[in-house]
């Protein structure tokens, strides 16, 4: 069986990706910090599908965690097909108020992480034939936001990094993006916000994690030419000013 590595594998966006790629045949290696319990769900579902699934702890933004996770799944997983790094944190904050320690924190977790366990787990995806990664960064990432500076910045980041990966570690590693535009709102924000955000989105409803879940399947099974893009899922929020 093919394995896929899910970073936040236990809530919303990534629990739905873990999901789908094990419904279509991978084993699971499933990373959290502290939804444990989405995670094991997950693994739960995936066993009754006849996969293997395994949860991994580890705080990304920590380097020690990281290290010590890449090592885990490297004599755990000597082949990884797919790694999608989706784990992330998003908080909105004034630009003036925005530390140093939120900011380190958020281009850790957001884009340090991505670069280094991609390219500590590097070995075992070039040990597989068609290997792919998939970062997960946000429509953000080219449109300024009020509020969100360093989120933003840590997305941009990661866009321009697949793109450079996707350059640098071609032919044998496939790199993809997927730029969510609003995919499940947040907790916190009112019913007008909703509202104001619905009114600029084109298709009329905020997507599903399960839509962005069908297109890393896509670029699993379905898209061996694709590399280097980043693939808007926004009901064409993004296609207008």
């Amino acid at each position: 069986m093919p394995t896929a590595v899910v970073t936040g594998a236990g809530i919303r966006i990534g629990k739905a990706i873990a999901l789908a790629l094990a419904e279509v045949g991978y084993d699971l290696a499933l990373h959290v910090n502290r939804s444990t319990e989405g995670a094991e769900e997950v693994a739960g579902k995936a066993r009754a599908l006849g996969r293997t699934a395994t949860v991994y702890r580890a705080d990304l933004g920590t380097p020690r965690e990281l290290e010590s996770l890449a090592t885990t799944l490297r004599e755990a997983h000597p082949t990884i097909d797919v790694l999608v790094n989706n784990a992330g944190i998003f908080e909105r904050v004034a630009f003036e108020n925005i530390t140093r320690e939120r900011y380190h924190r958020m281009m850790g977790i957001n884009l340090e992480a991505p670069f280094f366990l991609t390219q500590a787990l590097l070995p075992a995806l070039r040990a597989t034939p068609s290997p792919l990664v998939v970062n997960l960064t946000d429509i953000g990432a080219e449109r300024a936001v009020s509020h969100y500076a360093h989120y933003t910045a840590s997305k941009a980041g990661l866009l321009m990094l697949t793109r450079a990966l996707a350059v640098e570690l071609a032919p044998q590693v496939r790199v993809n993006g997927i730029s969510p535009g609003t995919v499940i709102f947040p907790e916190d924000f009112d019913e007008a916000t909703q509202k104001a955000i619905l009114a600029r989105i084109p298709l009329g409803r905020v997507g599903t994690a399960e839509d962005v879940a069908r297109v890393v399947v896509f670029l699993a099974r379905e898209a061996p030419y694709i590399s280097g893009q980043v693939i808007a899922v926004d009901g064409a929020r993004s296609a207008q000013l």
